[in-house]
């Protein structure tokens, strides 16, 4: 039977290694909350709205028309991205602008995009 993931042939715990590293690591929310902002990376349609606002500021109507989908779908999207921080709007009249919440999300962009490019 052919095995995923090679695995110690033994079974003996390196009670140092794991002390060390039990006191390093993020407590369980911490946790919690990285697991959650990246959950919002996994969809594709928020994706796409990310990779267009690197572009420039845009109007629920304009990344409508850009992703070609309804100002619904897009709306429910954004209502998602902005509730974690990763876009943010201002109004200018009757319409509203969304554009990326600060520089720390285009790297992150970039960062899972050069890891997939990399292999």
């Amino acid at each position: 039977m052919k095995k995923d993931i090679e695995v110690c042939e033994i079974q003996c715990i390196h009670e140092e290694d794991v002390k060390e590293v039990k006191e390093k690591m993020l407590g369980d929310t911490t946790l919690y909350d990285l697991a959650e902002f990246f959950k919002v990376f996994g969809d594709v349609t928020r994706i796409k709205i990310l990779s267009a606002l690197f572009q420039k500021e845009m109007c629920v109507c304009d990344i409508a028309a850009v992703l070609d989908m309804t100002q619904s779908a897009i709306s429910h999207q954004l209502r998602l991205l902005k509730s974690r921080r990763l876009v943010k709007f201002r109004r200018e009249g009757k319409v509203i602008y969304y554009s990326l919440d600060d520089a720390h999300i285009e790297k992150i962009f970039n960062e899972g995009l050069h890891h997939i490019q990399h292999g």
